[in-house]
């Protein structure tokens, strides 16, 4: 049988993604809405048509087994999946690929890169699943190292140990999300870690980017399921001890969870891991405007009862994602459970609903014992949009459109002020720059003490000016959510496209701690050079 291939400049499987004649319909829907004319459908990059320059590099006949120099690979780990990432993909425009993709069969092939990059200067760059949206797994700029080698843990990818007692699982950190979870299965467990990258991303990615997942409240990122890590660097294996808890100091995990790879290569981890949900119950509310039902979530997310869905779509994305006529924000909440049934639970988050002018719909609070309260009505709406949504995404590029996101958290307190300085100041710059064009805001995750809005930036562009008009808009974004008080970023990591905000966020003692930290397990800096801090020292040997 013939192997299914991922889409080496873009999302998914390339024989998946809307047709050229829903594509067309595409163009005509985002036309009228936005009251411009959108060009025809752009035809995607062929490998052929692509220059790549030569490899630079030649690995040592140990490892030439384990590496690509291959077109087809060398061009897939260019680029991550990032609005900016796609349009260089659709100009052919592949100037600085890595020069050697690495496969390593193992942990001690890890080592043996690491050790080889080491030696002759070339950079490292740890590849999961390629699904950065923030330029966190491309080549840093020339003259910074005299190569690039792409570390590709696609075949570290088994659940090794389960614990049933503990509930805990020791995991690679090359496996993909449908893979860790079809081998936790059949001991009826789930890591319960869906992030919408879920499909083509990789546990030791989540872990270096201090991934979100699906569930919107209480565990809602990888760090609350980490419960120690094995990690490679230039000098050395780092481990963890295996603890539910401990005092004894920081926390050597909370040190590479979040390091994006200039650290070291995840290569194991133990996550602690659930019973699977066999109780389910769904609801979906609609309220008159985005504050009211933003009231609504505020009073759920204090009330202890911690759903597994709480995201509010204001009426432009409840409309974008089929779960809403576009006059109403809507409320999609939900529950579930391995142990009890959510009637309760549920009752009483309507009720919050209700105190907030909420409409609830006849029988919103009866327990289901399948997946199908998930799957109907506007919530099952949301969540095909949400799944489809990435390769949707690479259509409406291909159109010549801008679409794209930023993402960040506030506390309740700032959050009215906030959101509508934002949207006001985004929007006024989307329309200048681009002459027409929607800003839309949904929550993806809600805590006691604040919200993570999401913000998709819909609107059309000039195809010689795509990637200029989209750092302007997203500069002034930045700006404004980082003046007002908000994170550059709640769940898509820092990369290199988060480095001018997040330099200004992070304290200036903490830089010279993790500048430290590098200095000690990678002192040569040959990992992800330019990621979180700047290259530092020679990379020569």
């Amino acid at each position: 049988m013939t192997q299914r291939r991922r889409k080496f400049w873009g999302w998914g499987y390339e024989d998946e993604g809307p047709t050229r004649e829903q594509q067309e319909r595409m163009a005509q829907l985002l036309a009228a809405r936005l009251g411009v004319a959108i060009p025809h459908p752009q035809s995607p990059p062929r490998l052929e048509e692509l220059t790549l320059r030569a490899p630079r590099l030649a690995p040592p006949p140990a490892l030439a087994a384990f590496c690509s120099t291959a077109p087809y690979d060398r061009a897939g780990h260019t680029y991550g999946k990032s609005f900016r990432d796609l349009v260089r993909g659709f100009r052919r425009d592949f100037a600085n690929p890595p020069d050697v993709v690495a496969f390593p069969p193992d942990e001690s092939a890890v080592v043996a890169f690491l050790d080889w990059c080491a030696a002759i200067g070339a950079a490292a760059i740890p590849y999961g699943g390629g699904s950065s949206v923030v330029g966190g797994v491309e080549a840093p700029r020339a003259g910074v190292a005299r190569g690039v080698v792409s570390i590709d843990l696609g075949r570290l990818d088994r659940v090794l140990e389960v614990d049933t007692v503990a509930r805990a699982a020791r995991i690679q950190g090359g496996v993909l999300g449908p893979a860790l979870e079809a081998q936790l299965r059949p001991h009826g467990l789930t890591l319960r870690h869906f992030p919408q990258s879920f499909e083509f991303s990789t546990l030791g990615g989540w872990i270096a980017t201090r991934s979100g997942g699906h569930y919107a409240t209480l565990y809602t990122h990888i760090d609350d399921f980490v419960e120690s890590l094995r990690v490679v660097t230039p000098t050395g294996i780092v481990e963890s001890r295996r603890l539910p808890g401990s005092g004894a100091g920081p926390s050597p995990d909370r040190l590479f969870i979040g390091s994006e790879g200039i650290l070291g290569i995840i290569t194991e981890a133990w996550m602690r891991v659930q019973h699977r949900p066999t109780l389910r119950a769904s609801a979906s509310i609609a309220f008159p405007d985005f504050a009211a039902g933003a009231a609504a979530v505020h009073a759920i997310s204090q009330s202890g009862l911690f759903p597994s869905n709480c995201r509010l779509l204001d009426p432009g994305e409840a409309f974008t994602a089929g779960a809403g006529s576009g006059t109403d924000a809507i409320l999609v909440l939900g529950f579930e459970s391995a142990d009890h049934a959510l009637d309760a639970w549920m009752e009483r988050a309507l009720e919050c609903c209700r105190d907030h002018g909420g409409r609830v719909p006849e029988g919103a609070s009866r327990t289901r014992a399948d997946e199908g309260a998930a799957r109907e009505g506007a919530a099952g709406a949301w969540r095909q949009a949400f799944l489809g949504a990435p390769y949707l995404r690479d259509a409406i590029v291909g159109l010549g459109m801008i679409s794209e996101t930023f993402e960040t958290a506030i506390t309740w307190d700032r959050f009215a002020e906030f959101h509508a300085a934002l949207v006001e100041r985004t929007t006024e710059v989307v329309r200048r720059v681009c002459g027409a064009g929607t800003v839309t805001c949904r929550f993806t995750h809600v805590y006691p003490d604040g919200p993570a809005p999401y913000y998709t930036v819909l609107a059309p562009s000039r195809p010689d000016r795509q990637l200029a008009q989209w750092a302007e808009i997203k500069a002034a974004a930045s700006e404004t959510l980082l003046a007002l008080g908000g994170t550059i970023t709640h769940h898509h990591a820092v990369g290199r496209d988060h480095r001018p905000w997040y330099d200004r966020q992070r304290p200036d003692g903490f830089a010279r701690a993790l500048a430290a930290a590098k200095a000690t397990l990678d002192p040569k800096g040959i990992l992800n050079p330019g990621v979180l801090i700047d290259p530092h020292h020679a990379t020569a040997p």
